[in-house]
């Protein structure tokens, strides 16, 4: 159950990427519940219209916008309908990635490429398309990144590259435009259980179990709680908080590597 009373973020505007599915759809509903009007965006529209069902059968208000953000045009013109549509731009939380299972040495170049351009660069593309909205009424950015930052983690070079690049965006940005009142910071799931992150690279079966009891805490994450931690970024309680990457991992980047030491044998 949430913390936060319902109607926090009432009359503002939020853009989720990635909303369809996911972290993203849990952000998505849990911005609208706070009273959000929300625009959900991603590739593939089916998944965004039952996530705006979602929150329109609780009796918020959310719009789809199909887009892939490796296309900066086409993100220009989706932020343009959100304000065109609402009348402004409060919030973006950056929730779009891709990610495979790959030995380094098997990886190929346009793999490499592929994660780079969704996650870093459509990040990117996604912020600067806010921007000039954002700066009006002083607004959010939330970039989703991963421990992969900054632990090694085997057989995901890709990801981590792409993912430390979005911590030292958020950090460049947060400096940059911190004077026209946006703050920008960055919340980094650990292991999180009902995403297809868990379904499609974390190990299944004993060895998955094996990882969970290694987790400092003693359980997967929840997707609540990534929700709750960019609830607490967005609102008026985050107000001074700007430039900084929130853990929300169980403590699992306490171990380091080492939980993942023995997959590589």
């Amino acid at each position: 159950m949430s913390v936060f009373v319902d109607g926090l973020l009432r009359g503002q505007v939020a853009l989720v990427t990635g909303g369809g599915s996911g972290i993203g759809a849990g952000i998505a509903v849990r911005l609208a519940k706070q009273g959000a009007k929300v625009a959900l965006l991603g590739r593939t529209a089916e998944k965004l219209t039952n996530i705006a069902k979602i929150i329109g059968d609780a009796g918020g208000d959310a719009m789809t916008l199909p887009c892939d953000v490796r296309q900066a045009a086409l993100l220009d013109t989706a932020v343009s309908e959100v304000v065109q549509k609402w009348g402004r731009l409060d919030i973006l939380v950056n929730s779009a990635a891709g990610n495979f299972l790959s030995p380094a040495a098997a990886l190929s170049a346009n793999g490499f490429r592929a994660v780079i351009d969704i996650d870093l660069c459509g990040t990117f593309n996604a912020c600067r398309a806010a921007f000039p909205h954002l700066e009006k009424n002083g607004g959010n950015i939330v970039n989703i990144t991963a421990t992969q930052a900054n632990i090694p983690t085997p057989l995901q070079c890709h990801a981590g590259a792409a993912k430390a690049g979005i911590e030292k965006l958020t950090r460049d940005l947060a400096l940059e435009w911190a004077r026209m009142k946006i703050r920008v910071n960055a919340v980094a799931p650990g292991p999180i259980e009902g995403t297809e992150g868990m379904s499609r690279l974390a190990p299944q079966g004993e060895a998955a179990e094996t990882l969970r009891k290694r987790v400092p805490l003693g359980r997967w994450g929840t997707i609540e709680e990534i929700c709750e931690t960019v609830t607490f970024l967005v609102s008026p309680a985050g107000a001074y908080v700007t430039g900084t990457t929130f853990l929300v991992d169980g403590g699992t980047s306490l171990l380091g590597a080492a939980p993942f030491l023995e997959l590589m044998v």
